[in-house]
């Protein structure tokens, strides 16, 4: 019976998450799951019960490459199918190729964002490396596996770059799964191989889970990452009475799961399929608490009956205070609708974490300052700035290539040493590191102002829940902050 493994490689100390949007070691010490591996595998389970899968994260269980050599002796693998991400790559490919090494019969596949922008790159990095599974991956692995169980050459799987001798293969695209209530409930593959306490997000209850209910996003940022690489730039939905069921799911088989997390691009996309899962999870008797992402345009009805289905968080990228710059990344929103949403969330009673995203096209010192006050008046429950990040495949790094304001080829130059994001785009008078200096400023100027931090204290006191995932945040969080410029 064919061996597949699904790898979440070691990376920076144990702390490091590929399948973030801006893949990291985050101030804060959230360890994200490995959702998309976990879905794969998950898939293949299904579809191929023959196979013998398990999901490997060496990030949550420390193993460094040693350790995770001598974890995979045990039952050496036929298939591997490691994921990457653009700052991890060259550890990704060694770690890969330490693999390959070790059991000379199995054959390595990279997949993820950075494979998918970058096959032949990827391939010629090193010949060690079999294939490339491009994009979503779900069904292009379990052909795989299949042609190997019976003989066969990969010849006729779609959506996969491999090598063959000397020569790359490039096949077709593959056509993306329309039905995603076919695809396995990814916390079924979380309880089975996972543990839920490895997990942390610092905005949420924990323990948690994160899962996906859409794939893409209707709407076009320039630099949103798995939209654009990994789902086409296409959207599709699960149906909410899927979405539903997988939460009683968690609820009744995930007891010491106390919130879920679901990290679509966009959950509130369409509003009535989330009205639909709302009522729907109104109705459950075990009610659980989630977050989901959304955008400034969400309506008060629509956070209402969110409040009410269990949702404690939303997620909001207000990025910028310059409507200009809104509109040079295509974000598609209005930046004094930002006002109405935080006015709106805190009658819903929601938390609100707002992202702001400095160095965009056409950012400014003054503009940088002007996002800083506008995250000061909407003075959300906590916030994130980043500098902006641009990654193969999309928009944004077109963009920066062609202008000749990209920096660096090196992708391990996207993180610091540390491993925290870090800024290899030079604007027209304003420097990366500038922007990115600016970023711990602007975060020590929101959280260490004293009304903030009464207000913090004041929600412990009331919510015990909250207290500990304040405290818990705080722990990882404050030598960022007292940290000098």
């Amino acid at each position: 019976m064919l061996k597949v493994i699904y790898l979440n490689g070691p990376y920076h100390q144990w702390a490091y998450s590929r399948s973030s949007r801006s893949p990291a070691v985050t101030k804060s010490g959230t360890i994200y799951y490995p959702i998309w591996l976990a879905y794969a595998a998950g898939f293949l389970r299904q579809q191929l019960p023959s196979a013998r899968v398990e999901l490997v994260d060496a990030v949550a269980r420390r193993f460094d490459r040693a350790a995770l050599i001598k974890h995979l002796q045990n039952d050496p693998p036929d298939l591997l199918f490691c994921d990457t991400s653009t700052p991890s790559i060259s550890e990704d490919v060694k770690t890969a190729c330490a693999v390959k090494d070790a059991f000379g019969r199995c054959r390595v596949v990279m997949v993820g964002t950075h494979a998918t922008a970058l096959p032949d790159e990827v391939l010629q990095s090193d010949r060690r490396i079999d294939a490339v599974a491009r994009g979503e991956y779900d069904q292009t692995a379990v052909e795989l596996a299949q042609a190997m169980s019976e003989g066969q050459t990969w010849h006729n799987v779609a959506g996969v770059t491999f090598r063959e001798q000397d020569k790359i293969i490039y096949n077709p695209e593959r056509e993306l799964i329309s039905n995603l209530d076919t695809l396995p409930w990814v916390s079924r593959v979380y309880r089975d191989f996972l543990s839920v306490r490895d997990y942390f997000f610092a905005a949420a209850q924990y323990p948690m889970v994160m899962i996906i209910t859409s794939r893409g996003c209707p709407h076009r940022c320039g630099w949103c990452l798995y939209p654009q690489v990994m789902h086409q730039g296409k959207y599709r939905v699960r149906s909410s009475e899927d979405v539903a069921a997988e939460f009683a799911f968690i609820a009744d088989e995930m007891p010491g799961v106390r919130e879920v997390g679901i990290e679509d691009d966009l959950f509130t996309a369409d509003r009535n399929r989330l009205h639909r899962i709302c009522r729907q999870l109104i109705r459950q008797k075990n009610r659980l608490n989630f977050w989901c992402d959304t955008r400034v345009d969400l309506d008060y009805e629509s956070m209402r009956l969110l409040k009410q289905a269990g949702c404690r968080l939303v997620i909001v990228g207000f990025e910028s205070g310059e409507q200009a710059i809104l509109d040079g990344i295509h974000k598609g929103t209005r930046a004094d609708r930002a006002y109405q949403f935080m006015a709106d969330a805190r009658q819903a009673k929601l938390l609100v974490h707002g992202c702001f995203v400095l160095g965009n096209p056409g950012e400014t010192r003054q503009t940088m300052q002007a996002t800083l006050e506008l995250a000061k008046k909407l003075d959300p429950d906590t916030v994130q700035f980043f500098p902006m990040i641009v990654y193969p495949g999309t928009e944004m790094f077109r963009w920066a290539r062609e202008n000749n304001y990209l920096v660096s080829r090196d992708y391990r130059r996207w993180l610091t040493g540390e491993g925290l994001h870090n800024s290899v785009v030079d604007l027209p008078g304003l420097p990366g590191e500038e922007v990115l200096r600016f970023c711990d400023f602007a975060r020590r100027e929101f959280y260490l102002r004293r009304g903030y931090l009464l207000r913090k204290l004041a929600q412990s006191f009331v919510n015990l829940q909250e207290a500990r995932r304040n405290i818990k945040a705080f722990r990882r969080f404050a030598r960022y902050l007292v940290k000098a410029t």
